[in-house]
């Protein structure tokens, strides 16, 4: 598929590498993940915030969602979202992938929340945005053959087993760069793959309608 069939996931993978090699270049990267990463506290009554500009807490989920934290993250990450979501961009249509990656940021953004609200460590990365997109591959259009187990549908199967293999591989990665097991927000990919399953079916509809 040629990036102009794919201009929202194409423009998203653009602006995330281009942000972090100026960020890299210009030494500001540690700046802007304390001051646009989603930082859970922020959301408290008694957060004191450093001294500076900060990105308004609401807006983080999406500037989050923009920065990675070494070319391990941004490659892997990049990696996913164009693989995936230059396939689903075609048949479900731009507006589906904006839906999509912003549903995805805030879910992945709201599911650390409630994991540890008192967190003051940034947390960043397109995981959140690509997890809704990895459901919507594995619900709708994956073509593996998967058995149904027990009451739960094939579909919902095969869906469950691509994001134990997504949050895997990201957890591999976390301890390969050696932050172990907290390097990895798995919060946010639960959050973002949820908003996932609960939208592929709406969009759809959006996209096709009821048929």
């Amino acid at each position: 598929m040629k990036s102009q069939e794919a201009p929202v996931i194409t423009g998203y993978a653009l602006v995330c590498v281009v942000l972090f090699i100026l960020l890299t270049v210009t030494g500001f990267q540690s700046e802007a993940i304390v001051r646009a990463g989603f930082i859970p506290a922020r959301f408290g009554a008694d957060v004191i915030a450093p001294p500076g500009t900060m990105v308004p807490a609401f807006l983080t989920p999406l500037t989050s969602a923009l920065l990675h934290g070494g070319w391990l993250h941004l490659i892997f990450n990049m990696v996913m979202l164009l693989f995936i979501g230059r396939q689903l961009e075609g048949p479900l249509g731009g507006r589906a992938m904006v839906v999509l990656l912003i549903a995805g940021a805030y879910a992945g953004a709201l599911a650390q929340w409630f994991a540890d609200p008192q967190s003051v460590v940034p947390m960043i990365g397109a995981s959140g945005a690509i997890s809704a997109l990895v459901a919507v591959f594995a619900l709708i259009f994956s073509r593996s053959q998967t058995s149904a187990l027990g009451p739960i549908p094939a579909h919902w199967v095969r869906a469950i087993w691509l994001a134990a293999a997504w949050i895997g591989l990201q957890l591999m990665l976390g301890f390969a760069g050696g932050g172990g097991f907290g390097a990895v927000a798995i919060w946010a990919h639960v959050g973002g793959f949820l908003a996932g399953l609960f939208l592929a079916r709406p969009l759809l509809r959006w996209r096709f309608g009821a048929r």
